[in-house]
Order: C-alpha cells, then structure tokens, then sequence
C-alpha cells in the first residue's frame, strides 16, 4: 500500500510523547507513514511548512492536523472532528 493515502505522524528519536503517541496509535490498528524529522531535512521542513513548528509528535491527515500533542491532547482535537475519527477508526 502507497504512504500517500496514510495519516503522517512526525517524530523524533528519543521523544517520550512520540512513543506515547506511536504506541496508541498501533494498538487502534492505525497505519501511518512515520516521518522521523531528525533524520531527513525534507521531513523537518515539511513538518514546520505544515504547522509553523518544530516540535513533535506532530500528526497530519487530510486537513486534520495536531502539533506537538500528547495522547489526551489529541483525543481532545478528535472530538471537534468526528469524520477523521470515524475515518481512522478510532473508538470512542
């Protein structure tokens, strides 16, 4: 399956929230295209193009886009959007 269609969570090596945020996401069965921005400029720059910063983990799908968030932070982002969560799948 092509990345292009997978949400994008930026991360970065080492980030206690990036793991946080990657282990959620794989016990909701989300696959996502996991762009490490320390790893490639390309990354980094998509990343603050994105959303102005640099801090991560920052998630990004469609138009549904949070930045530097803990998993609580992004539930709560979740509810103002009930068509991403519908579409990603996750439980309530």
């Amino acid at each position: 399956m092509s990345n292009q269609n997978l949400p994008i969570l930026y991360i970065k090596a080492g980030c206690p929230w990036c793991h946080e945020a990657l282990s959620f996401f794989s016990g909701q069965g989300i696959d996502l295209d996991i762009q490490d921005v320390n790893k490639s400029a390309k990354y980094m720059s998509d990343m603050v193009t994105l959303t102005g910063q640099t801090k991560t983990p920052t998630f990004s799908f469609d138009d549904f886009v949070v930045a530097d968030f803990d998993v609580s932070e992004f539930l709560a982002a979740l509810k103002e959007s009930p068509q991403i969560r519908q579409r990603l799948g996750i439980k309530e």
